[in-house]
């Protein structure tokens, strides 16, 4: 299941670093990437100096808790329309518009679900029908938001 999608510049693993335990995860890269290692001892030398990068770090690592809460609640609490319908209003309020290129593939969509292609190729499907979205290529737009966010909060 994928947890977070993060584009550059950006970092992960930071937990080790404060705790020297392994990292809970594992990430993936979908294209080319420059990843720096910065070890525990220098990272401690540099939050000595610097005490503002390790109150930057923590509000990296208390912001990915929060969305990791929120992950938890959404797969136990709702359905896969429900968190689709969810996940396109997040990607519009993003974009800070209702048509915006869809940042994930269908395959990505569902990693992020926790689930798998077909029932969300299913569900776009079903929202395209329904005239909730228009979806050509990776353009995608809401054509009605109330109507989403219904599905949003569906108990279905």
């Amino acid at each position: 299941m994928m947890l977070s999608l993060e584009t550059a510049p950006s970092t992960v693993a930071e937990l080790p670093l404060f705790d020297g335990g392994p990292y809970p995860a594992s990430v993936r890269s979908v294209g080319p990437l420059v990843t720096l290692f910065i070890n525990r001892p220098d990272f401690f030398q540099v939050c000595r100096q610097h005490p503002e990068v390790a109150l930057k770090v923590l509000a990296v690592v208390g912001k990915r808790l929060r969305q990791l809460v929120g992950l938890v609640e959404a797969m136990t609490f709702g359905s896969v329309t429900q968190r689709l319908a969810r996940l396109l209003l997040e990607a519009s309020r993003e974009a800070g518009a209702v048509e915006f290129d869809l940042p994930y593939t269908h395959q990505e969509i569902a990693s992020r679900l926790g689930t798998v292609r077909e029932v969300v190729t299913r569900n776009l499907a079903r929202f395209r029908a329904q005239g909730l979205i228009r979806l050509q290529g990776h353009r995608l737009t809401i054509e009605d938001r109330a109507g989403l966010e219904r599905e949003q909060e569906s108990e279905a």
